[in-house]
């Protein structure tokens, strides 16, 4: 590795970066470049190779390389980080994970392994060290704890804990009981936590408690971060809600830790930037639709669906649901609810099953309470929420903008901003 820092004017000027955003870049090239070596210091956890990956899904180099690029861009990160975000990827073999399922319906995992795509989500699946999995391992019983017993004191410390599902508070945690000795979800959370570099809550119901969280609630459901906050354990937390969680976002979050050493930025309910940042109406491909006043005007409205007509006032929830999911989609890219023709029903929003239901009912007009202390309407939701997110976010690799315009001119909000990863 070349020591010499990386200045700001190794950085590419495009899209009018100032200097003071190419030298933040700059100083976050240097900290990828240390973290990195620091990364590549440490043993190998898997035989798998990025070589070898490649070679099994039959592509190149010279396309991985543009693979790459194309994640670099999702990170938000400029062209500088194209050879770093490819050489976390060849490091992704050094880094543990311990997968761990609550209360959940394991669709998160589902979605995980179901995608064939040759991308590189893909590819990085085949190279992440996965020490523990009750969905994919072929261990069970008293053998899958031992596993897990194991990975948790060899990775003391180093590795990256995804939890699935919400955790079950009432009962004393009864309500959900994991191995031969009965341990409840509260005890595996808190050993498992305790002992991790970082958590990674998958899915809506281990980010925000999800359809077991709604009321009445009746386990006492919590998302994983409430429910270490609430046990006041300081874990660097990370919320991946949607139902499904992408692969992308999650394997995107595991990359962008093996980049930097840490998590993304997050905006005020803990989601990553780069993923969450937008609105789903403002990525939508019937947004056009809306604009012209053109909507399905019911279920009985077959044209118009298949038109591509705007699904608002048949109950989309876009304009005021935050996620990337119109941009990556599902099933190996092909397509994602709205694209198929039903509206986004906002599952990657806290309290979704609450406040966003009926689903197929328009929201226009209707005071939606916001979990930050706001009522606003669908017209106005979105700015709020973008406000909200500013004054909560931690910046760094993904957004540098938000952080030179809030140190110029703080956001107004009475949100508390999230801890420092």
């Amino acid at each position: 590795m070349n020591e010499q820092r990386t200045s700001a004017a190794q950085v590419p000027n495009r899209g009018g970066i100032d200097r003071d955003a190419r030298e933040h870049y700059a100083r976050l090239a240097e900290e990828a470049d240390r973290n990195l070596d620091r990364l590549a210091a440490m043993p190998v956890l898997k035989d798998a190779t990025l070589e070898s990956a490649l070679k099994r899904q039959g592509i190149s180099r010279r396309e991985f390389l543009k693979l790459t690029a194309v994640t670099t861009a999702a990170l938000s990160l400029p062209s500088l980080f194209d050879t770093r975000v490819a050489r976390a990827a060849e490091l992704m073999n050094r880094l543990p994970v311990l997968w761990m399922e609550l209360q959940s319906c394991t669709g998160n995992s589902m979605a995980l392994i179901r995608n064939s795509n040759p991308g590189v989500d893909t590819l990085l699946l085949d190279l992440i060290s996965l020490e523990y999995s009750e969905v994919l391992m072929a261990a069970s019983g008293q053998n899958a704890e031992d596993v897990l017993a194991a990975a948790i004191e060899k990775y003391d410390g180093q590795y990256i804990a995804v939890f699935e599902g919400s955790v079950p508070l009432e009962a004393n945690g009864s309500f959900l009981t994991i191995g031969p000795a009965g341990e409840t979800g509260i005890e595996k959370v808190e050993h498992v936590a305790k002992h991790a570099a970082a958590v990674i809550a998958a899915g809506t119901c281990a980010s925000y408690g999800g359809i077991p969280a709604a009321a009445p609630n009746p386990t006492g459901a919590l998302g994983v971060a409430d429910f270490l906050n609430s046990r006041r354990m300081n874990v660097p937390v990370v919320n991946l809600p949607a139902c499904p969680v992408s692969s992308t976002n999650v394997v995107g979050t595991i990359l962008e830790y093996a980049l930097f050493g840490r998590l993304p930025s997050l905006d005020a309910f803990g989601r990553p930037l780069w993923a969450y940042q937008d609105r789903i109406h403002d990525k939508c491909e019937r947004r056009g639709h809306f604009d012209a006043g053109e909507f399905v005007e019911g279920w009985s409205d077959i044209e118009g669906v298949k038109s591509g007509l705007c699904l608002f006032k048949v109950g989309c929830k876009g304009p005021m649901t935050y996620n990337n999911c119109g941009v990556v989609r599902y099933n190996d890219g092909a397509s994602w609810p709205i694209m198929s023709g039903h509206g986004c029903i906002g599952c990657s929003e806290p309290g979704f099953w609450d406040t966003m239901t009926p689903f197929e009912v328009p929201v226009a007009g209707r005071q939606v309470r916001m979990p930050f202390g706001n009522d606003a309407t669908a017209d106005t939701i979105g700015a709020v929420a973008v406000g909200a997110a500013a004054a909560g976010v931690v910046v760094h690799a993904a957004a540098t903008v938000i952080k030179a315009a809030t140190e110029k001119t703080p956001a107004k909000s009475e949100s508390k901003p999230t801890k420092e990863q």
